[in-house]
């Protein structure tokens, strides 16, 4: 049975089956193992994690006085705050009515198939020009803001294009290329969530510099601590916190707007004051960094690292939901799923049908009936011919009973079900 614990109730011999907050936040590599040693549990509460889910079944329980809570409660407590978003319009304060990023000529709405292509070259070029940008930061030369400042137009007007093409192609990173393509994932999402809340023109360009920009602090800490496959020590972990600070003294010579400067120093500030660099508080915390703690998180969490394969979209928006408490914004948090869906591109879920569907594009107007491709039956336990279906089409009899684990699934082409028209049909 998995229960919710304060860290001040956890003892050895406990099985440590789930953190309740970001995995980046915590010393460990592994999520789930058991708890034997007093150094692991110190070092647990010495970190910024305040509760834990522990499983009884492969453990010690809890005493009987001590507060938990069962997973099922946390679960449906979780999905129905997000799915409130969709039932109350008014549940984000209105944007401020200021004009949106200007919309061209030779930038017209595009499909999702028709986007990706090109979103595809982009993100290559993008990942070309970040790799240089690192390597120019570690030998010791300026980045050239005009640079980065062309790059984040191009990955705006994708965004302009088709909101979700390039956000989900840039999700699919290999551990190996994650910290360049993360800074394109970054600046994309900052740009798609500085549009949601109706920021004027030249902020969302500065959410999208802001984005592109914050690791890049990252030059200077070694490949041998970036990369690493297992814990980090607490030296190394304390090296890896140098980051935003070492970005922001290569960044301040470019002449970039100080948000910017100011979202790559912050975007680990936690609203409740346990961030670092500088344990900044509530307001004290800028728009842009708070949006970039958003961001950062949710596209590390969906990503394979060298020492963790990446959340599926869906799951990782219900997890950062529990970390909105001293960890986000709530107002911006509930914008960014706004922004994202509910269920985002490339999650995995149940229909009403008993088909398995794979999430292809969000429906204008709703949070919850996306478009999907159907592609397996559970009462046969068989592949069927993809099959495309807009949920929010009032024709549609289909709807989304939950989300799926990948990971139970071991499907090998989950990603190529969106990526690809029509689909694809490789046997399980």
């Amino acid at each position: 049975m998995l229960k919710r614990i304060d860290v001040s109730h956890l003892s050895q011999g406990m099985f440590i089956h789930e953190f309740c907050g970001s995995w980046m936040e915590h010393p460990f590599w592994r999520t789930r193992f058991l708890l034997k040693s007093d150094h692991d549990l110190r070092r647990i509460r010495g970190s910024s994690i305040q509760e834990v889910w522990i499983d009884t079944d492969r453990g010690l329980d809890v005493a009987p006085h001590a507060p938990a809570t069962t997973r099922s409660e946390a679960d449906d407590a979780i999905d129905s705050a997000l799915a409130s978003i969709d039932a109350q319009p008014g549940a984000l304060t209105a944007a401020p009515s200021v004009p949106s990023a200007p919309r061209r000529a030779d930038r017209g709405p595009a499909t999702m198939t028709e986007e990706l292509h090109r979103a595809s070259a982009i993100c290559h070029t993008a990942k070309t020009a970040v790799v240089s940008m690192f390597r120019e930061a570690r030998m010791g030369q300026a980045i050239d803001a005009r640079d980065a400042a062309s790059l984040v137009e191009e990955i705006s007007g994708s965004l302009t294009r088709n909101p979700g093409a390039l956000i989900s192609l840039a999700r699919l990173k290999t551990a190996n290329e994650y910290t360049y393509m993360h800074s394109v994932a970054v600046s994309a999402l900052m740009v798609a969530l500085a549009r949601q809340l109706g920021l004027d023109a030249a902020t969302v360009q500065q959410a999208g510099m802001a984005g592109l920009l914050h690791d890049l602090g990252k030059a200077g800490i070694a490949d041998a601590i970036l990369n690493k496959p297992g814990a980090l020590t607490d030296e190394e972990f304390d090296t890896m916190r140098s980051h935003p600070a070492l970005g922001h003294a290569m960044l301040r010579p470019c002449g970039l707007a100080p948000q910017v400067l100011d979202a790559c120093l912050h975007h680990h500030e936690k609203i409740d004051g346990t961030g670092y660099p500088h344990r900044l508080m509530g307001s004290g915390v800028h728009l842009l960094a708070r949006m970039s703690a958003i961001c950062d998180v949710y596209d590390a969490i969906t990503s394979n690292r060298p020492y963790k394969a990446g959340w599926d979209p869906s799951e990782s928006l219900r997890r950062m939901a529990e970390w909105t408490r001293g960890h986000f914004d709530s107002r911006l948090f509930q914008a960014f799923v706004k922004c994202m869906g509910i269920y985002p591109t490339g999650s995995l879920v149940r229909l009403s049908s008993g088909h398995l569907a794979i999430v292809l594009e969000q429906s204008p107007g709703t949070l919850l009936a996306p478009r999907v491709r159907a592609f397996f039956s559970l009462s046969s336990g068989l592949r069927i011919a993809p099959e495309t279906m807009d949920l929010s089409d009032p024709g549609c009899g289909e709807k989304i009973l939950g989300r799926e684990d990948p990971s139970q699934w071991n499907f090998p082409d989950l990603h190529r079900l969106w990526v690809e028209p029509g689909g694809a049909t490789i046997a399980r």
